[in-house]
């Protein structure tokens, strides 16, 4: 899938992903990635990657998406670092049902 990103932007890419990837198993007890590239007008052009589970969701989104916060032994970077390394940020989640975030990067 060519996008054309530099280096730069694959590694915000990639580093929000794994991030993402990571909860998602750990907290989420495993689920799913989607990765599209989506097309805005005639020369935007980004890519779109989403996950979801269905572990126990997240009680208090906006206490989750602070720097530092973390319900584990990580350092608390995952939510808000990947939110900070994409262009657009969506996160749903309801306790009991999972989560689902997705994040777009944009060319």
């Amino acid at each position: 899938m060519e996008c054309g990103f530099s280096l730069v932007e694959q590694t915000k890419i990639v580093t929000a992903a794994s991030e993402l990837a990571r909860n998602t198993v750990i907290y989420g007890g495993g689920g799913d990635m989607r990765v599209e590239r989506v097309q805005e007008g005639p020369k935007r052009t980004g890519l779109r990657l989403t996950f979801e589970d269905h572990g126990p969701g997240i009680a208090d989104i906006e206490l989750a998406l602070r720097d530092g916060f973390t319900t584990g032994n990580g350092l608390g970077l995952g939510l808000n670092g990947a939110r900070k390394l994409s262009h657009q940020f969506d996160i749903w989640s309801k306790p009991g049902a999972g989560t689902r975030v997705t994040i777009t990067r944009w060319k």
